[in-house]
C-alpha cells in the first residue's frame, strides 16, 4: 500500500481552518491513520474535544481496494468502502443499509496539510459538507476532531486525561516561551558584543594623537585615504570642511576596553 505512505501519521487539528455545516465544531484534535495487518489495511482513529471540555473517541478498519467491509460498530453504519485514488486522495464511503450516508474524502495539499472533506446528511435529511485542516503533530498531543468517526462516544477517562495534558501543554509552553527568549536575549548580547568588538577593532587600528579614557565620547572619522581617526572635536565643530571623507560615528570606552557606539 504504497500510496498510503502519504496519510500514514498523527495530524493536529487547525480549529481555525475548519468549516461545519453539521455538528459541534470542536477545541482541539488529533486524526491518526495507521498501517495494520502487514500494510493489507488501515487504522483510523479520531479524538477531539469540544468548547466544553467534552473529549470523544472513535475507531475503525479500513481496506483501500473498494472493497466492502463490515464495520464493528454499525451505530452510524454497518459497511465502509475505501479506496486511494493517487498519492493525494484517500476516500471513504459509509453505507447503512446499503444506502450512503457519508462520504470522507482525504487530500495532502501542496503545503503537505491535510483536508477532510465530509459529505452526508443530517437526521432531518438534509445535506451537509464539512470541511477540516490538518498539519503533521510533531508534538504528543493526543486530541483532534471529526465528526466522520462511526460510534463517537464521550468517554471520563478523555476529559480527564484532556485536563491533564492540557494544564502539561501549558506549562511546557510557558517554560518553552522562556527559554526562547533567553535565547533570544543571548543573540542580542552575542550580536552586540560582535558589534563592538568590529568597532574596536577599527578604532585601535585609527590613528591616536591622544589616551583614550574610559566613560569618554570620541568621534570616529574615516579619512580621504581610507584610514580612520579618532578625535576629541565632534563633526559639528569642524566647520564645513573638516579634514576627513566622512564622519562614522560617536563611540565611548567602556571598562572592558571595548569601544560602543552612542547616539
Amino acid at each position: 500500500m504504497v500510496q498510503a505512505y502519504n496519510f500514514l501519521a498523527s495530524w493536529q487539528l487547525f480549529p481555525e481552518k475548519c468549516i461545519f455545516e453539521n455538528g459541534v465544531a470542536p477545541k482541539s484534535g488529533n486524526y491518526k491513520i495507521e498501517s495494520i495487518e502487514n500494510g493489507q489495511a488501515l487504522s483510523i482513529s479520531i479524538n477531539w474535544v469540544s468548547l466544553d471540555n467534552e473529549a470523544f473517541y472513535t475507531q475503525y478498519r479500513i481496506i483501500p481496494n473498494d472493497e466492502l467491509i463490515n464495520l464493528e460498530n454499525n451505530e452510524m453504519a454497518n459497511q465502509v468502502q475505501a479506496s486511494i485514488t493517487n498519492a493525494s486522495t484517500l476516500n471513504a464511503i459509509f453505507y447503512k443499509d446499503n444506502l450512503q450516508v457519508l462520504r470522507v474524502m482525504h487530500e495532502i495539499m501542496p503545503n503537505g496539510y491535510m483536508k477532510i472533506t465530509q459529505e452526508g446528511y443530517n437526521t432531518n435529511g438534509t445535506a451537509f459538507k464539512n470541511m477540516e485542516v490538518y498539519h503533521k503533530q510533531l508534538s504528543v498531543l493526543p486530541y483532534s476532531a471529526s465528526v466522520a468517526g462511526v460510534a463517537i462516544r464521550p468517554t471520563k477517562e478523555g476529559v480527564i486525561k484532556h485536563k491533564a495534558l492540557s494544564a502539561m501543554e501549558d506549562q511546557t509552553n510557558m517554560q518553552l516561551d522562556q527559554i526562547k527568549q533567553q535565547i533570544e536575549l543571548l543573540a542580542r548580547q552575542a550580536q552586540e558584543i560582535r558589534k563592538r568588538k568590529e568597532l574596536s577593532m577599527i578604532i585601535y587600528e585609527a590613528k591616536l594623537n591622544f589616551k583614550p579614557q574610559i566613560g569618554q565620547v570620541y568621534h570616529l572619522y574615516e579619512k580621504r585615504d581610507n584610514t580612520h581617526l579618532l578625535s576629541l572635536v565632534a563633526p559639528q565643530e569642524w566647520g564645513t570642511h573638516g579634514p576627513f571623507k566622512q564622519f562614522v560615528s560617536s563611540v565611548k570606552l567602556l571598562a572592558d576596553h571595548t569601544w560602543v557606539e552612542v547616539s
